[in-house]
């Protein structure tokens, strides 16, 4: 097995022909964060909605985020070892039930495990049946997400429904999980942020955001992300791992098992997404209610492709579909106008970007739909209330469409694998 594990090695270290990929660094993202926020600080500055970037709205996006990049999480270590996982939505479902089912008798923290058990057994059961009976990918996991709204509703009918504070649709209030404040600078950075000056108030904002009442769990689930990307990336468990998800059948012929580590990994992938609807109940509202995943789920999945099935990428789109949801919860209409405008100066860009590259049709339709986006910015002060509740999902397909084209996912992924197929 070591030979083997050398191999591998050697063959993922050897230089790529062709230049390979450029991947998300951590200077690169850096880069991206800095780039938007001087963004958002000028559409901030000229369209006067001065809680696009405040504390509470960096606070509640990364609120939001958490369960989205926790699904998205799952998905990667799915589909990193060649599963694809569209059962997210179905596991964050049991997720969210064990998760509150356990927390309002035993505590918050007896609810995070059991969440993250119940999303588990839904990504055991989804392993059974497309590594172990091959069934198609995308039908097993939308049967899990049937299975599994229907059973949280079954079982809130003598569980929920016979509680004190319960009923059919909703458990009991759930006992809050610590929260964390740094203080002194949280309410230093509180303070430059409500002077409103150009980029400073703005990384202000942001920086008070992530350490103003911040949960114990959101701690964890961040932590996640690093974490995830040393295990995958760093270590010869995730290299065995990867190399499923690329050529099982190459994995196999030096010694790997392969269906051990894809039952592994959607069995990890289902905890994660247990862990995501866990944090919706118990962080997030406090309560269960039936269907509060929303397609988060989903949603999650879409961050991950976004990210190009790697952790940080993942972690940038679920920030910003985390970031656009909050919008609509703090100013609502007012933020959400504002990024027309925001829209329009990045279409801009994607013009300059186009014709340096001497793509010049497509430039011309950028720049055709950012003057309309312009037009209704200026034409209008606000925008209508399904627009504002539409935002999410709406920026979830401008979001895939725009980076579809450099997207690469894994080579395996979602292919039927029988062991012994290569002899």
């Amino acid at each position: 097995m070591t030979e083997s594990t050398s191999t591998v090695s050697m063959a993922s270290t050897a230089p790529k022909k062709g230049g390979g990929r450029r991947k998300l660094s951590l200077p690169v993202i850096l880069l991206i964060i800095a780039g938007g926020l001087l963004l958002f600080s000028l559409v901030r500055t000229i369209s006067g909605a001065e809680d696009l970037t405040s504390v509470g709205q960096i606070s509640g996006a990364l609120q939001l985020a958490v369960p989205i990049g926790l699904a998205g999480l799952g998905g990667l270590w799915a589909e990193r070892a060649g599963v694809v996982n569209i059962g997210l939505e179905g596991m964050m479902i049991l997720g969210t039930w064990f998760g509150a089912w356990a927390g309002y008798q035993w505590g918050p923290w007896t609810g995070v495990l059991l969440g993250i058990a119940g999303g588990a057994v839904g990504g055991l059961l989804h392993a059974v049946m497309t590594v172990t009976f091959n069934v198609n990918h995308i039908v097993s996991g939308v049967a899990i997400t049937i299975l599994a709204t229907g059973l949280t509703r079954y079982l809130s009918n003598f569980t929920f429904d016979r509680a004190e504070g319960g009923s059919s649709k909703q458990s009991p209030r759930i006992e809050a999980i610590d929260r964390i404040t740094i203080p002194g600078l949280s309410e230093w950075l509180a303070d430059i942020q409500a002077k409103h000056w150009f980029f400073v108030s703005d990384l202000a904002g942001v920086l008070g955001g992530l350490i103003t009442n911040l949960s114990l769990l959101t701690v964890v689930a961040i932590l996640l992300i690093p974490g995830t990307w040393w295990v995958l990336w760093r270590t010869a468990f995730g290299l065995r791992l990867r190399s499923c998800g690329e050529n099982p059948v190459a994995a196999e012929s030096l010694g790997v098992n392969v269906y051990k580590y894809k039952y592994i990994a959607v069995v990890v992938s289902g905890a994660l997404a247990g862990l995501g609807g866990a944090f919706l109940a118990i962080v997030s509202t406090g309560i269960y209610q039936e269907g509060q995943t929303g397609g988060r789920g989903y949603i999650g999945l879409a961050a991950m492709i976004f990210g190009n099935w790697m952790p940080g990428g993942m972690a940038l789109g679920a920030g910003l579909f985390g970031f656009t949801d909050s919008l609509k919860l703090r100013g609502g209409a007012e933020n959400v106008h504002a990024m027309l405008l925001l829209l329009a100066i990045l279409l801009l860009l994607v013009v300059v970007w186009q014709l340096y590259k001497k793509k010049y049709l497509q430039a011309v339709i950028s720049a055709a739909v950012s003057a309309l986006l312009f037009a209704w910015y200026t034409l209008t002060d606000a925008l209508p209330s399904q627009f504002v509740d539409a935002a999410p999902y709406v920026t979830t397909l401008l979001v895939l469409a725009l980076s579809a084209q450099r997207l690469r996912m894994p080579k395996a992924d979602g292919l039927p694998y029988r062991r012994g197929q290569g002899k």
